[in-house]
């Protein structure tokens, strides 16, 4: 007790001494932190630690919900420290037990519900704006060696388990579980089917926290989370519009790093650096149901910004070196809490895999007004949806990340007329930018769903194709018009310039590379119900598109075209005109296109290879990812125009160029590795051709 008083003293008193605290989860209890006589919990250093102060947390499990009550400051981090790395696993979860065979292969657990403190998971559905209800999941779940169970609404589908066909591992769906409370007693029941495991042999567990490493209170600034294991928590649905929850968070914080972790298994998202709790506008639309989910989330971003959001309070934070799966909502969400930050290096793959969880806010990493965040040689993979940028991605860039095999099982997209919930490498919804795609890798069927303006997309390899281009901007009334618009920031902060609808256009795409892949029959076949769907307006939404190129620009107006309309304008005098409501023009220059990929009509300079037939895919070897390619076989002898910032039109709404967050221009003369462009480049996103045989990434996370 004396050591804690002395060291509460000294830093009140100003003191530049940084403190190290010890735990180690099989020390006795007792212990005062230092290293000879270590904390057991994680909790007790996390009390005290101030700023500058270090926790070293040895390996081990520590099935606490660690809940920092101080930050540090920008030269005096509170850093959090795995004494090796994933050595220190802190989970969600407790290990059961007392499992009761009742039938063949299907046992039986009570739990006394005081397990659960005043939060039990397996009375709490998961629920929120934008979530399809008709999916009913508790928050809680059943694990099998680290691997969640899949929960049905009946025991009878415990005791004879069906495939699950839309699951990306159907074998697995064959272990099922199914809770009920047992109110006498007080005690939360659950059946689980095992199919011929011993769950008192094996390692068994269930879901109990909410929360691993998250602060109850924001504005806990500056806190580092290094090297830990974190899994198996209890997370609530995380839309734009309510208190965002997850595994880890700042909570509405500044300036964390949270690196070189391995995350997984959260029932919805691991990392969070999303919204705050507003009292009054919580799930308002769930709730109250009178206001659009879209006025209620405006609503979120006006009082947010008058309650202070900004650069200097909120957000800047780092996600760097983590490897994150098999999350059921998303890898990172956010929304405004998530601006100014940096997301690199990271390795996400398998979010919403089971299709347990089913809305429109799923995806590796989705985020809501991602102002000024770089997105940086990510590697995402094997999810529902890569990245979805939703409102307000405005400075925003996505650079140097590899992307493939973020589609719906086949079975899921069978017979469909609408792909509202189908995938896609990169999402950019409803945004007036400036957005930054440049020397990216997709590889997957739907490249890039622009259901936005304001883009510029620069030295990228292409293989899939451009989907939702003129839909997806309106709310979905059946009967009269339901325009969305958005907010505009300040260039570089977050003070609202002003709201604006979607004119579709104000795009460039610049020095790609386009490569069609060989159209998987059902993804065909999806593609042609969508497109008629459209047609026939029974939705707006997505036309399914994976004809790869620029070529569903085709209608849209070149800069002379548009510009002409102004001429002899004198305004308020001048005869009525659809002029300012019409389609924004769209650049294209010096791209190349391959296996019958379309370049639009008025792209002149289009270099377009009909003869070669170009194959391109990931290869794994030795934890090495590759591309594998001929690509560099056919690849003329043309170059492009080595491109810099003012090379691009600025973004028509918020008049903001494609610039660094600290305003300073861009010269696209880096490639995908970081390796220098000279003066007269090749397209794509390596700088030369003998560039490819490098490893893209080593999956060593």
């Amino acid at each position: 007790m004396l050591v804690f008083q002395s060291v509460v003293i000294h830093h009140l008193l100003g003191g530049e001494t940084q403190l190290t605290y010890f735990v180690d989860g099989k020390a006795n209890e007792g212990g005062s932190g230092t290293k000879e006589h270590p904390f057991k919990k994680i909790q007790q250093a996390a009390d005290i630690a101030q700023p500058g102060d270090e926790v070293i947390v040895a390996p081990g499990v520590y099935r606490e919900y660690v809940n920092p009550k101080n930050g540090g400051t920008p030269n005096a981090p509170i850093v959090y420290r795995s004494e090796t790395r994933h050595g220190a696993h802190i989970t969600g979860a407790e290990s059961i037990k007392n499992w009761q065979k009742i039938e063949g292969t299907v046992y039986r657990a009570n739990i006394p519900n005081g397990i659960f403190a005043d939060y039990n998971p397996y009375t709490t559905l998961v629920s929120g704006d934008w979530y399809i209800a008709y999916l009913i999941a508790h928050t809680g779940d059943v694990y099998l060696n680290g691997k969640s169970l899949y929960e049905v609404t009946e025991l009878s589908k415990v005791k004879n388990p069906e495939v699950n066909t839309v699951s990306w591992d159907k074998d697995f769906t064959l272990y099922t579980w199914y809770t009920e409370q047992d109110t006498v007693h007080n005690e939360t029941v659950i059946y689980a089917n095992f199919q011929g495991k011993d769950p008192n042999v094996e390692d068994v567990e269930i879901s109990v926290r909410k929360n691993c490493f998250l602060p109850s209170e924001t504005g806990k600034n500056y806190i580092t989370l290094s090297g830990f294991t974190v899994s198996k928590a209890a997370t609530q649905w995380a839309p734009p519009t309510a208190y965002q929850d997850g595994m880890i968070g700042p909570h509405w914080s500044k300036g964390w790093i949270i690196e070189d972790c391995h995350i997984f298994e959260s029932k919805c998202s691991g990392i969070s650096l999303g919204k705050y709790f507003q009292k009054d506008n919580d799930n308002k639309w769930l709730h109250k149901k009178y206001k659009d989910g879209t006025q209620t989330q405006r609503d979120c971003v006006c009082i947010a910004v008058n309650d202070g959001w900004s650069k200097e309070t909120i957000g800047s934070h780092i996600v760097r070196r983590c490897e994150i799966h098999d999350c059921g909502q998303t890898g990172i969400v956010g929304h405004m809490g998530c601006a100014f930050s940096l997301i690199e290096d990271n390795h996400i793959h398998h979010i919403n895999n089971k299709q347990n969880l089913a809305g429109a806010e799923i995806g590796g990493i989705k985020m809501h007004a991602a102002i000024d965040v770089i997105f940086r040689h990510n590697h995402i993979h094997n999810c529902t949806r890569g990245l979805w940028l939703d409102w307000q991605a405005q400075g925003t860039r996505v650079t140097q990340n590899l992307f493939y095999n973020n589609c719906l099982p086949e079975a899921h997209n069978m017979n469909r007329e609408s792909l509202m919930g189908a995938a896609e490498d990169l999402f950019i919804e409803v945004s007036h930018g400036p957005t930054l795609v440049d020397n990216n890798i997709f590889l997957s069927d739907r490249a890039l769903k622009l259901a936005t303006q304001g883009v510029a997309v620069v030295h990228n390899i292409i293989a899939g194709g451009f989907t939702a281009v003129s839909l997806g901007v309106n709310n979905g009334a059946p009967n009269l018009p339901s325009p969305r618009y958005t907010p505009i920031h300040v260039p570089h902060g977050t003070n609202i310039t002003g709201f604006m609808s979607f004119l579709h256009g104000d795009c460039s795409f610049f020095n790609n590379i386009f490569i069609q892949k060989p159209m998987r029959p059902f993804m065909k076949k999806v593609m042609e119900g969508s497109k008629k769907a459209v047609k026939q307006k029974k939705q707006d939404w997505d036309d399914g598109n994976i004809i790869t190129g620029t070529i569903p620009y085709d209608s849209y107006p070149t800069f002379e075209e548009w510009d002409a309309q102004f001429e002899g304008y004198c305004g308020m005098g001048s005869k009525p005109t659809d002029r300012y409501y019409a389609k924004l023009p769209v650049w294209a220059k010096g791209n190349l296109y391959f296996n019958d990929a379309k370049p639009m009509k008025k792209e002149t300079d289009a270099y377009v290879d009909k003869k070669n037939k170009v194959t391109i895919d990931v290869a794994h070897v030795d934890g090495k990812v590759t591309i594998k390619t001929n690509l560099f076989d056919f690849l003329p002898d043309t170059t492009c125009n080595l491109l810099h910032t003012d090379d691009i039109q600025p973004a028509f709404e918020p008049e903001q160029k494609y610039e660094n967050p600290d305003g300073t221009p861009i010269t696209f003369d880096t490639d995908f590795y970081g390796s220098k462009r000279d003066s007269a480049p090749i397209a794509g996103p390596f700088a030369s051709k003998e560039a490819i045989t490098e490893p893209l990434f080593t999956c060593n996370y």
